[in-house]
């Protein structure tokens, strides 16, 4: 933990100190969500959108590091949060809590609703693509201004996948500290197609670790049956993925650009499955275009 400190609305990660308004968000199903509000304290008049940022399977908020510590911050008005069984977020162990799309879509609500979030973008990597589509199966397309899948799952096809996705299986299958250690870091290998920093890797342990392997195997091999609302969707959809993704293909986003009315999708070569950690400063150039070419409201 070394690479990070927190203490009240205050954290220390990676050499710089940032400041949030940390959020207590209750589920409908009763779970203590933990959510993290990074506005700056005085809003210029561009800072119009507001922007949900949600992490995927076995990570924590702390992976959108390189977007909440950026002029980001500034332009919009960016709210992360762990998902249940991550990061400080309640962990029940029972599999009922990570099962059904509905508790998913619940909880998305609930932390949009505690944040006071209008019609917010939400920018959803990996699993969270399957969680952020489980809102819009509840709340409706017109709740959100724009949708962003960032190396985001949108389907169950097993094409879809990658080799490297059978980590999560060993992750959730371990049986010792040593074994979920050794799968753990093999993982998160396979979320980056260059090597990273020691201190980067570190940080990245620390909070995937923090995740129960119970949770991990609840959250597996659920059906993904959105077809229908892809199709449905009336706002713009970018899907960003790594040309070297090895967990979910590239084929993903192509697939849930063509499956959107106004869908697009971009892909980066040279990344793999963590585009917004990988090359930040490309992500964020078009996640800002992608924002700023949206309809005013």
């Amino acid at each position: 933990m070394s690479n990070m400190k927190v203490g009240g609305g205050a954290i220390e990660i990676l050499g710089q100190r940032l400041s949030y308004q940390p959020l207590e968000v209750r589920t409908p199903d009763g779970l203590r969500v933990a959510a993290q509000d990074w506005r700056t304290e005085v809003r210029s008049p561009d800072h119009i959108r507001d922007i949900l940022l949600i992490h995927g399977i076995s990570q924590s908020h702390l992976c959108w590091f390189k977007q909440f510590s950026s002029p980001l911050r500034e332009r919009y008005r960016l709210v992360t949060y762990d998902l249940r069984g991550h990061g400080g977020s309640d962990k029940p162990p029972s599999r009922e809590y990570y099962r059904e799309g509905a508790r998913w879509g619940g909880e998305v609500q609930a932390v949009i609703e505690t944040a006071g979030l209008v019609r917010p973008v939400i920018v959803a990597w990996s699993y969270a693509g399957r969680v952020a589509l489980d809102y819009l199966q509840l709340a409706g397309g017109e709740a959100i201004a724009g949708l962003v899948l960032v190396a985001g799952t949108s389907c169950d096809d097993p094409s879809m996948f990658g080799t490297a996705v059978s980590l999560l299986g060993r992750m959730a299958a371990a049986i010792d500290v040593a074994e979920n250690l050794d799968a753990t870091r093999e993982f998160l290998r396979k979320c980056v197609h260059q090597s990273l920093p020691a201190a980067e890797q570190e940080l990245m342990l620390t909070y995937n670790l923090l995740v129960p392997a119970a949770v991990l195997s609840a959250m597996g091999g659920r059906s993904a049956p959105y077809k229908t609302l892809l199709g449905s969707l009336n706002v713009p959809v970018l899907a960003i993925h790594g040309a070297e993704d090895c967990i979910n293909l590239p084929a993903m986003a192509r697939y849930t650009a063509h499956a959107c009315p106004y869908g697009r999708a971009l892909v980066y070569d040279g990344v793999g499955h963590s585009p917004f950690w990988e090359a930040p400063l490309r992500f964020n150039a078009d996640l800002t275009a992608y924002l700023d070419a949206l309809p005013g409201e």
